[in-house]
């Protein structure tokens, strides 16, 4: 049974009379993928910054790798690698001048450090690129770095925020397929990401809005226990119906997905009706209406809104 890496009880962070995080509560095993999704503002880096030991917690409690947040934040900052959404290595350095500059300040040395980040080129596929200035590399080239520059001192906790951000999708597959490998290892990475796709990695994910987390579980299992059910309708003109259909009874939110429109409903059979009444009264032809699995998008759409789009149910 592998210990606990991160936890978090009740954990809050005020800035004057704004509350940024609010008594958020987590354990992280290791050797786990922690998703934590959000929209911009909602907390998700506030969180990051306590649990890294940069910023001290107004209240509650935290431990990262088995120091405390509040009394031992310089201690954590020696087992934790950081990776960040900006790529924030040296761009007048080689890939490999970048490693043995941070292998020192991380008091690595001598053939101890050049044996490491030869494991390092090997494990990321850096090797063909060791003498090459980082400032060259592509957008996942550098995010490979960086995150062989977080790994070089073997830390088993690493935070990630947006680490995919603005790559293409082979990138993409790239990085995650080096995270399941660290993972495999033991590593327990807590991951920030804008990507719904990318949360299916997870092996937990925490939704969080306005400071407060409005649910955690595996993705599977938050889809299955969605309240509401989806109706995929395939229908044009699309946008006419897409506002149409966003104010009908029993409709808690309309999404977009190429042709067709994804219905986040409380009943299917009474929405179905209503729709093909709206749309044969205003000239939208409806193709097919069929139920289909949610999304974790529909997931966070749906703990998102709150009680908010059930005033007009």
């Amino acid at each position: 049974m592998p210990g606990i890496a991160i936890s978090a009880d009740k954990l809050t962070r005020r800035f004057g009379k704004f509350t940024a995080v609010d008594e958020i509560s987590f354990e992280i095993p290791y050797g786990a993928i922690f998703g934590f999704l959000g929209a911009n503002g909602a907390g998700k880096s506030t969180t990051i910054r306590m649990l890294c030991g940069i910023l001290a917690p107004t209240s509650g409690t935290g431990k990262v790798g088995g120091f405390d947040v509040q009394t031992q934040p310089e201690e954590i900052k020696t087992v934790i690698g950081y990776v960040s959404q900006r790529f924030s290595l040296y761009s007048d350095l080689t890939v490999t001048e970048n490693l043995l500059f941070y292998g020192q300040i991380y008091g690595l040395e001598g053939t101890a450090l050049s044996g490491r980040i030869e494991e390092i080129l090997k494990m990321t596929g850096l090797g063909t690129f060791r003498d090459r200035l980082s400032g060259e590399l592509s957008g996942g080239w550098k995010q490979k770095l960086a995150i062989a520059n977080a790994i070089l001192h073997k830390p088993k906790i690493i935070f990630l925020d947006e680490p995919t951000a603005g790559l293409d999708p082979l990138s993409r597959r790239s990085i995650w397929e080096l995270l399941y490998q660290l993972a495999e290892g033991g590593t327990s990475l807590f991951v920030t990401t804008h990507y719904m796709e990318e949360a299916e990695r997870c092996n937990t994910i925490a939704f969080i809005s306005d400071g407060k987390i409005l649910k955690i579980g595996q993705p599977a299992q938050l889809k299955q226990d969605l309240s509401r059910q989806i109706l995929e309708v395939t229908c044009h003109p699309l946008m006419k119906a897409s506002r149409l259909f966003s104010s009908l009874e029993g409709v808690r939110g309309v999404t977009v997905y190429g042709t067709t429109l994804n219905l986040n409903v409380n009943d299917q059979k009474a929405v179905e009706e209503r729709v093909r009444a709206v749309a044969g009264r205003e000239g939208v032809t409806v193709t097919s209406i069929k139920p289909i699995p949610a999304s974790l998008e529909d997931v966070f759409s749906d703990l998102d809104s709150g009680g908010q789009a059930d005033a007009k149910h």
